[in-house]
């Protein structure tokens, strides 16, 4: 009997329950988005396996949550929209969608279409198997589905933003990252984003690292941005 975890993201409150006692009456654990302006920090915490996604949202659109979600998750993410033009599903697809299905939409299919998708990204995940994606490197894992990052036994859970801006410096390697493009990582519109709201992030995700035995982690680079020094023993240590 299937336990996989469903995201319905749906300002329909009447259709994403809908969907939700469906979903759920096939032994599916099902969970609605309650915070339209932070999707992605409900998608960190209920790290779901697959994704229903509508496009007409409060605030920000489906195609903006879609590219977000790519940043750190690759579970399946299937258009549910009213919108029935070729070009949205096209553009769907290409922010990251797997899937695109048109309201009113036939339960039915849409189940068909989730088992399918589960099946394609996790394999045997029904006998037990666990989605996983992590970043090793020098003895730091950085799991970006529990939005962990772990050193010498120990752990520290992170925030969405935390999670954006280690996993832009682990995947440098040690090499610099500038401040601009730690912004467009963290922050999908940096209109609005004050440049000390930077700072003020880097220092608290410095505090956790230095909790876990990685002190020093994190180099200012003056008037450019920041690199890794990974921990006593790797090759980027300065």
């Amino acid at each position: 009997m299937p336990n996989e975890r469903i995201f319905i993201v749906e300002d329909d409150d009447s259709l994403a329950q809908l969907l939700q006692r469906h979903l759920v009456r096939f032994g599916f654990d099902v969970e609605l988005a309650r915070d339209f302006q932070r999707i992605d920090e409900e998608v960190h915490r209920y790290q779901p396996h697959l994704i229903l996604l509508d496009v007409n949202l409060p605030y920000y659109d489906g195609f903006h949550w879609c590219r977000v979600i790519r940043r750190f998750s690759k579970a399946p993410v299937v258009y549910v929209s009213a919108r029935t033009g070729d070009m949205d599903k096209v553009l769907a697809l290409d922010y990251g969608g797997d899937d695109y299905l048109t309201k009113p939409v036939n339960p039915e299919v849409l189940l068909a279409k989730v088992r399918a998708l589960l099946r394609r990204a996790y394999g045997e995940y029904a006998e037990g198997t666990t989605p996983s994606q992590a970043i090793v490197k020098h003895g730091v894992v950085l799991d970006v589905w529990k939005s962990q990052i772990s050193y010498m036994q120990r752990s520290e859970n992170l925030t969405a933003t935390e999670l954006r801006l280690l996993q832009g410096l682990m995947n440098a390697d040690g090499g610099v990252v500038t401040r601009q493009e730690l912004l467009e990582m963290a922050w999908e519109d940096t209109r609005f984003v004050d440049d000390n709201t930077l700072t003020v992030n880097i220092a608290r995700l410095r505090a956790k690292l230095a909790s876990i035995g990685w002190t020093d982690a994190i180099r200012t680079v003056r008037g450019i941005g920041y690199r890794l020094a990974f921990p006593e023993g790797g090759s980027h240590t300065a």
